[in-house]
């Protein structure tokens, strides 16, 4: 018996070749950015829908970003790895050895407290730094309120303060 690829069954439609679009797709995915970037224009060129299709095929399939655009798919693909979505289920499952499974769940949550402890950290750095910014701020406005409040003294003329209104009355 032999093994598939996950592409077996589209070539095994073309009669054991991947179709022409898929081997297209990864002679550009091995040739890089540039190839892509070249064929998009030559296709705007030629028939810019053709071009308008190269540019939404290459945004929805991601492959502005680097790792796409210089032949990591192709060998992500090659290597059997394209299914790394899953990796984070397939690590919750058990391995089958006890000893193994119960180290990794300790150390699983031995990481999940030290998190915890550093995000609880962090929070506290966080309103130790806002409560310094805070406290000079108020610092600096208190200082500019008594300058402001020195220099009207010096500038206003001294008035019999019983002549004054108190606060609150009129």
């Amino acid at each position: 018996m032999t093994s598939a690829s996950p592409s077996a069954a589209p070539a095994a439609a073309f009669g054991g070749r991947p179709n022409i679009l898929r081997r297209a797709e990864a002679w550009l995915d091995s040739k890089g950015r540039k190839a892509w970037i070249a064929a998009m224009v030559v296709s705007f060129v030629l028939f810019w829908p053709l071009g308008l299709a190269f540019v939404i095929y290459i945004t929805a399939t991601n492959r502005w970003s680097s790792d796409t655009m210089f032949g990591c798919a192709a060998r992500r693909h090659r290597h059997g790895s394209h299914h790394d979505r899953y990796a984070a289920f397939r690590a919750a499952q058990p391995s089958g050895n006890s000893a193994f499974d119960s180290y990794k769940s300790e150390m699983l949550k031995r990481l999940e407290t030290e998190q915890t402890a550093f995000e609880a950290f962090l929070q506290r750095l966080r309103a130790a730094k806002d409560k310094s910014e805070f406290d000079a701020f108020m610092e600096d406005r208190a200082r500019e309120n008594r300058a402001t409040d020195a220099a009207r003294d010096e500038t206003a003329p001294e008035a019999p303060k019983a002549d004054l209104p108190r606060a609150g009355e009129y």
